[in-house]
């Protein structure tokens, strides 16, 4: 598959700030990816290099198999801030036309579009209504639209579900499905790992203006996984003592164990199926990317790694 974006050894600084310190990786074309870190990790100043908002001090953006031009590449871009970036006293409508067409699009395949996206996301009776009278998830909404209407090749959002009710949310998210089965490339920035776990086919974790983590989601947590398994039986054996595991919790019938090393979880099972138990449910647990997170940036495993990306 082809990559829409590789960064080749990004570098920024700002005075003494290493804001972006030797940065690489590539995004697939038609991939929902997740550009993730804490506060000042660097994930602003990416995607304003990405955007051709800054410029980088070395290093190389390939954008859709050529050099990234930040004066032609932009308006095949679209990017959605996490700050409001609308005209507040501006009619709705007149806001996304005028938007539109700066992006390329003219007046009558503009007006075909906007209606198009206001239809789809139940957004038709707003069109004369002015942002400064939208709540922060109909801003969100809008901001969307703006952001998608002129069929992007890339499109970056940051926090797009702030605001958004659980409806309007998977509304947003089914659409975004929708824009990579299309071949659109998402770049998908976020604090809320659980969303990424959910939608993402690969993140890149940035601390620091370093990157410290890069691969598929299902890789990460496999490569950070600790051998442990939940295991619910229909009764507990009268004892539980093996050299393969360790219980670790337990509530009831269901047993949380760790593997110990050199062994297996067949060894587990063998175990309580010589006891004479009836297994109920027997599943490996992986960590969250939540933990993976914390654990990264806060150095308790703070070793550099790289996965190959699984299409």
């Amino acid at each position: 598959m082809q990559n829409i974006l590789e960064l080749q050894n990004i570098k920024k600084y700002f005075a003494t700030q290493k804001a972006v310190d030797d940065i690489s990786f590539t995004i697939p074309q038609g991939n929902i990816f997740g550009l993730l870190g804490p506060n000042g990790a660097g994930k602003t100043t990416l995607i304003r290099m990405i955007t051709g908002i800054f410029y980088q001090d070395s290093g190389n953006i390939i954008f859709d198999g050529k050099q990234f031009d930040p004066v032609n590449d932009a308006v095949k871009i679209g990017y959605m801030p996490e700050e409001r970036g609308l005209y507040k006293k501006m009619k709705i409508g007149e806001q996304a036309l005028y938007l539109a067409q700066i992006k390329g699009l003219s007046k009558s395949d503009a007006m075909e579009k906007i209606k198009f996206w206001f239809k789809r996301l139940e957004m038709e009776t707003w069109w004369n209504k002015k942002v400064e009278d939208l709540s922060k998830g109909m801003s969100q909404k809008l901001q969307f639209v703006i952001t998608v209407l002129h069929e992007p090749k890339l499109i970056i959002l940051d926090e797009p579900f702030s605001g958004l009710d659980p409806v309007n949310a998977n509304l947003i998210k089914d659409e975004i499905y929708g824009l990579a089965q299309r071949g659109c490339t998402v770049i998908f920035s976020t604090h809320r790992m659980e969303q990424v776990e959910e939608i993402c086919n690969k993140i890149v974790l940035v601390n620091l203006g370093k990157k410290i983590l890069d691969g598929t989601v299902q890789s990460v947590k496999q490569e950070f996984k600790e051998n442990k398994f939940s295991i619910k039986l229909t009764e507990l054996p009268e004892s539980i003592d093996n050299a393969a595991f360790t219980v670790v919790d337990r509530k009831l019938n269901d047993l949380t164990i760790k593997i110990n090393d050199g062994y297996k979880s067949s060894h587990l099972l063998n175990y309580f199926l010589q006891q004479n138990c009836t297994i109920e449910s027997f599943n490996e647990i992986l960590p969250s990317l939540n933990d993976i997170f914390i654990d990264l940036v806060e150095g308790t495993k703070a070793t550099t790694r790289a996965f190959t990306p699984v299409n």
